[in-house]
């Protein structure tokens, strides 16, 4: 159980409780502090209070986050396509619509469940049972290259690349709109979305370092295909940046628009390079833009 203990300030007065407590670095979702003041985990001056409290400056709240719920991740014969694989590690090419690790709804027929049935076991345990092997990420609807760990030496070699940003990372996307500019580089920190914690902005508040370099390959009517290089690995670094200059990926939901038949943002992860852990090997990798990105780019070629 990990208790925060908060004092309400008195700037912060005629707020909801929950919004107040979802606004601040705790890792907590308004849905999330709901739950937890639902089932008597948040309380003010000791009580139990309902979702709607708005407390008074100078009252003490404390927030019991309990420990996550023990499950049992189950390996699921899924098949990968796998662009290489050695006895320390192996890249391979996420589809579209995947989720990488499990999470509350959402507890198989992820990459995680495929990678614990392909590997019988042999991944790095740094992130845990949920997160086995996992050294960074890519969202359910974004396709391509993920490097996975299979033993803790070779996951501490990658994170430490990440960390120094000197993984090779290329993208591909369909954005909308008409680009003035056919390169450009885009440097605007990113933090969590004040309101929607689900969601990342370009914020000077709480925020970390985000540089994205861009390429438009073709200008179409209405969108562009672009190919894409991050400097820094911020959570939906791509969709937040494009959507903030003003051209959000084709289909993207969240940051953009939804397009009936893309299932959420035309992005491909198509190149990654790295130096391999162990050996010291420059490695690098490229996979092509899936079926529905490459016949979309043909329609548009038309349109």
């Amino acid at each position: 159980m990990i208790t925060h203990e908060l004092i309400f300030p008195e700037t912060a007065e005629g707020n909801r409780l929950d919004k107040w407590v979802a606004s601040l670095e705790l890792g907590l979702t308004r849905c999330a502090v709901q739950g937890l003041i639902a089932s008597g985990n948040v309380l003010v001056n000791g009580q139990t209070v309902p979702k709607n409290c708005r407390p008074k400056a100078g009252q003490q709240i404390l927030v019991n986050v309990p420990p996550p719920e023990e499950i049992e991740i189950i390996p699921q014969d899924i098949p990968l396509d796998i662009v290489y694989e050695d006895n320390d590690l192996l890249v391979v090419n996420k589809p579209k619509g995947m989720v990488v690790h499990p999470a509350a709804g959402n507890y198989d027929e992820t990459l995680v469940n495929a990678l614990m049935y392909h590997c019988k076991g042999s991944l790095s345990g740094i992130n845990g049972v949920i997160r086995p092997g996992i050294v960074h990420r890519i969202d359910k609807n974004t396709s391509g290259l993920l490097i996975v760990a299979k033993n803790d030496i070779a996951h501490q070699g990658l994170a430490e690349q990440i960390k120094t940003h000197s993984f090779t990372r290329e993208y591909e996307a369909i954005a909308t709109g008409h680009f003035k500019d056919l390169t450009g580089t885009i440097n605007a920190p990113i933090g969590r979305h004040p309101i929607d914690r689900k969601k990342m902005t370009v914020t000077d508040k709480n925020s970390k370092d985000a540089i994205t370099h861009y390429e438009v390959v073709r200008q179409f009517a209405n969108t562009a295909h672009l190919y894409l290089q991050l400097e820094t690995g911020r959570t939906h670094q791509i969709r937040v940046h494009l959507a903030y200059i003003g051209h959000p990926i084709y289909g993207d939901d969240v940051y953009g628009k939804a397009v009936k038949g893309t299932q959420g943002q035309c992005l491909h992860a198509r190149k990654i390079g790295f130096i391999h852990p162990v050996t010291g090997e420059y490695l690098e990798f490229t996979a092509p833009a899936p079926e529905y990105f490459q016949k979309l780019l043909k329609r548009m070629e038309t349109m």
